[in-house]
């Protein structure tokens, strides 16, 4: 079932939207570090359970936000002279050591104004590391900073052997609220993941929870894998999280979260992606682009807990919007990229066809709930404008520790394996006809690629009236196109799904698509 879209009139605009997304840990409580053992420096012991008591001590208090008073230039950089700060590659940890992993950490400064405590794991015991200027270089934006800047750190990047087994390329960062991002070989970065989605586009004003603390472990010699944990906190919820993650030709991290509410959370998305999307051939309302299409990813898959397969094509619309993909227990979902070709996009510096897909496997039962997509409106590829979650139907409520465990794939195709057929594009035009848009859709797969007699388009509309649906052969790419035309007349909101089927048998994913008047 999908819920139709509406525009929140109390939700700020688009700006205000993106100011908040930018101002993610610039909450007005009161500063304070987080506790920590009074030890910190010299090294404390580091049990299995450590994060997860911290995460439930401090749901037990009221949030305080961890702040430090930065000096001039530091209180406000621009973003180039953020830029101007730079670590000193020597210095990564544990490159002495010969590993598959090393770590280069991040400054604050310019919009990354909460400090983020980073801790090395060894042996069972965890010490913290301090920034100054030992670790970070100084340009001339910045040559008057003192001594010990940059005083803090705003997150850190993960390198290894990714692509070449004598360069450490970088393929996993965390900065920026709970923000986190990674790739798979021979991919650039796209769109990005969360640690947890608080109110997003609600009334009320969405509430960006931040990983205050991170306790990374060294990794033994020759292992696949680094261990990550975060400290997640807001004004809401304080949170465990342990990553595992694995590089390789698709980047998996295993995520374990433990969720402590200091109150009922009503509206909250469990592993959040935040991605973008500008125009392409099924969205053509920024029309003066060069470019065929800009978008870092092209449309969301789900794979529900009936084992239905679906595909709606991401949109850039003129007013916000949200659907709603009601569920019990889902298999999957992500936001995906299905065109790989560069002529696609034509862009010689994005290599957009380069972005990865980002799938989500949740493990064991989530129950209730739905995949929520957000729509922005947006003018500029600068700006994340799609947001997609798993909202749970009841609550989350504090007194308990709420257990989700998922796998989280940074990856080229979505990477569940499957005989049916899915859809390789979608385009949509204008036609002379008055309030007429015609819809192709191409589908290509093993379901489709030796069919001896072409499949059945079953096609649904809750609005207007359909018109010279067809399928015919596309054998460019072995697969079949369906045509159909939609008039509109009278018509604000149209909801559309369609499907392949051979006798009562559905051989394709569901192409769902939303058409809006405004």
């Amino acid at each position: 079932m999908v819920l139709g879209s509406f525009a929140l009139g109390a939700v700020a605009t688009l700006a205000t939207y993106m100011q908040s997304l930018q101002a993610a840990a610039q909450s007005p409580e009161a500063a304070a570090p987080p506790p920590t053992p009074p030890a910190a420096q010299a090294g404390v012991a580091f049990p299995p359970d450590f994060v997860r008591k911290q995460a439930e001590s401090l749901a037990a208090a009221e949030y305080v936000k961890p702040a430090v008073e930065l000096p001039e230039p530091f209180d406000k950089l621009s973003y180039d002279q953020y830029r101007d700060i730079r670590f000193r590659t020597d210095r990564a940890i544990w490159r002495p050591d010969n590993l598959d992993f090393e770590l280069q950490l991040l400054p604050m400064g310019w919009l990354y104004s909460a400090p983020t405590e980073i801790w090395l794991v060894d042996g069972g015991e965890a010490q913290k590391l301090k920034a100054d200027k030992e670790m970070f270089s100084l340009g001339p934006l910045v040559e008057k900073g003192p001594q010990e800047a940059p005083f803090g750190f705003s997150g850190f990047r993960i390198h290894g052997p990714l692509n070449r087994a004598d360069v450490n390329d970088e393929y996993v960062v965390f900065q920026g609220a709970s923000y986190f991002r990674a790739i798979g070989r021979s991919q650039n970065y796209g769109l990005s993941a969360r640690g947890l989605a608080l109110n997003t586009a609600q009334p009320t004003g969405e509430e960006f929870p931040i990983f205050r603390a991170f306790y990374v472990e060294k990794p033994k010699a020759g292992a696949p894998e680094i261990i990550v944990h975060a400290l997640l906190d807001s004004p809401s919820v304080a949170g465990a999280y342990r990553f595992t993650i694995q590089p390789g030709d698709a980047t998996v991290m295993d995520i374990d979260a433990t969720l402590f509410p200091r109150r009922p959370l009503t509206h909250v998305g469990l592993a959040p992606l935040t991605s973008m999307y500008l125009h392409g051939s099924a969205s053509h309302r920024i029309n003066t682009d060069f470019r065929p299409s800009v978008y870092d990813s092209e449309g969301l898959a789900v794979l529900n807990g009936k084992g239905e397969r679906l595909w709606r094509p991401l949109a850039n619309p003129k007013k916000l919007q949200i659907s709603a993909f009601m569920d019990r227990n889902p298999k999957g979902f992500g936001l995906a990229m299905r065109d790989r070709s560069f002529a696609a996009f034509e862009d010689l510096e994005a290599r957009y066809e380069r972005r990865p897909t980002a799938w989500v496997e949740p493990k064991g039962g989530w129950g209730d709930g739905y995949v929520e997509l957000i729509e922005i409106p947006t003018e500029e590829e600068i700006h994340d404008n799609i947001v997609v979650y798993w909202k749970p139907a009841k609550a989350l409520d504090p007194g308990t520790a709420h257990r989700f465990v998922y796998r989280l794939l940074w990856t080229e195709h979505v990477p569940a394996s499957w005989s049916g057929a899915w859809v390789r594009k979608t385009f949509v035009g204008g036609m002379k006809k008055a309030d007429t848009q015609l819809f192709v859709i191409d589908f290509e797969g093993p379901a489709v690629r030796d069919l001896k007699d072409l499949p059945v388009a079953q096609l649904g509309v809750s609005a207007g009236s359909v018109a010279n649906l067809a399928v015919q052969r596309h054998q460019d790419i072995q697969g079949v196109r369906v045509a159909f035309e939609l008039n509109t007349a009278g018509t604000d909101v149209a909801e559309l799904r369609l499907g392949l089927k051979v006798g009562e048998q559905l051989i394709s994913e569901t192409w769902l698509f939303r058409w809006t008047q405004a």
